[in-house]
């Protein structure tokens, strides 16, 4: 299975940057979605960025990663905590 990791930007290149994330600095491959500049946020699957998020959303995807972590630990949770989108219904999301 594979899962999204929410990196950040932190030195710009044309086809690979580095980025920071929860698993510390790594080289992304950015030929999906173009050189980004330093601040940006990206999902990283398997060293590939895919997709360009806001900080909002990186925030909200490493709460949720934590909150995986932590059931899967075995560790009961508080869910509105970890997935804050979770309750929300389709009019209350800026998605729709």
């Amino acid at each position: 299975m594979c899962i999204g990791i929410p990196v950040q930007v932190i030195k710009e290149g044309e086809f690979m940057s580095l980025c920071k994330g929860r698993n510390g600095e790594e080289q992304v491959n950015m030929m999906l979605i173009g050189p980004q500049p330093v601040g940006t946020w990206v999902v990283n699957f398997l060293g590939s960025a895919r997709e360009i998020i806001s900080e909002e959303d990186a925030i909200n995807l490493d709460k949720a990663l934590d909150g995986m972590l932590e059931l899967m630990t075995g560790n009961e949770i508080e869910v509105d905590h970890y997935f804050p989108d979770i309750s929300k219904t389709p009019e209350q999301s800026e998605e729709f």
